[in-house]
């Protein structure tokens, strides 16, 4: 299965996000022979105040991101891992992957679980929960005979949603990012690494680069998208400007790792 990630710099502007994401698809993903592409966290638009955002949250299918997304998928017969988008239902806001089939078809929606509600080392105050509600199902979708399971960011740091994707049968983990850069230097390889052990799956974390508005003031995600392997081996790593890398999953190497060290066998909790 050929995979590719995006790597963006979206800002509070989504007229401009939708812009980019759809000139790297014409541009270094169309005629490559992509099976699956997974874009960021908040791709079409990421910062702002809590009132932008929730002005930017779209009541899905009939939101201008999701109609965009979609005829990105149908256009280039692509499955297109959104990332993730501004969900607007009832009163209420998540922070919601969709993920669309080559013919554009919704495949999967899933609701970030565990929300970024921190203070950095640095101390800087994130506090989605001011903004998104929390989501409560788990969920993975099929393509070409595999299992792909969905997390989002934050939801990194619990190994335990991993483990239940690994246990229903997944094969490949989506971790759409817009990972601080603070945090980033010191976690992300570590814990993206650590979860594509633990499982024995591949997993594609596509992130934000660069700096984006929060209220008055900027902050920079980490970047360093990454597609790993299910040992742990980074197979494909972006550099700090937005792009695209793409990568294969070679899935008899998959069946290699799982039957010389088969600890996702001996599990006994």
């Amino acid at each position: 299965m050929r995979i590719a990630l995006l790597q963006l710099n979206s800002r509070d502007d989504k007229a401009a996000n939708l812009a980019t994401i759809t000139r790297f698809f014409d541009e270094k993903i169309a005629g490559r022979g992509v099976d699956l592409v997974v874009a960021p966290e908040y791709s079409t638009f990421l910062g702002g105040s809590r009132e932008e955002q929730w002005a930017a949250g779209e009541t899905f299918p009939e939101g201008e991101g999701y109609r965009a997304l979609q005829a990105l998928a149908r256009r280039h017969a692509v499955t297109f891992h959104t990332g993730s988008m501004i969900e607007k239902q009832d009163n209420g806001y998540f922070n919601t992957s969709v993920i669309f089939g080559p013919d554009g078809t919704e495949r999967a929606r899933y609701r970030k679980i565990h929300l970024f509600d921190v203070v950095t080392p640095g101390g800087e105050v994130y506090r989605e929960s001011d903004t998104i509600r929390r989501g409560e199902e788990i969920v993975d979708f099929a393509l070409d005979g595999h299992r792909i399971g969905c997390a989002i960011c934050y939801d990194m740091r619990f190994p335990e949603l991993f483990l239940a994707h690994m246990k229903a049968g997944c094969d490949m983990l989506c971790v759409p990012a817009a990972f601080t850069m603070e945090t980033g230097k010191d976690h992300w390889e570590t814990l993206l690494r650590a979860r594509a052990i633990e499982t024995q799956c591949w997993l594609m974390a596509p992130g934000q680069v660069g700096k984006h508005r929060v209220g008055e003031a900027e902050v920079a995600c980490y970047g360093n998208s990454m597609i790993i392997d299910p040992w742990g081996t980074v197979v494909a790593r972006a550099s700090n400007v937005p792009g695209v890398i793409i990568a294969d999953a070679d899935f008899a190497w998959q069946d290699r790792v799982r039957s010389i060290l088969p600890s996702n066998r001996h599990h006994v909790l």
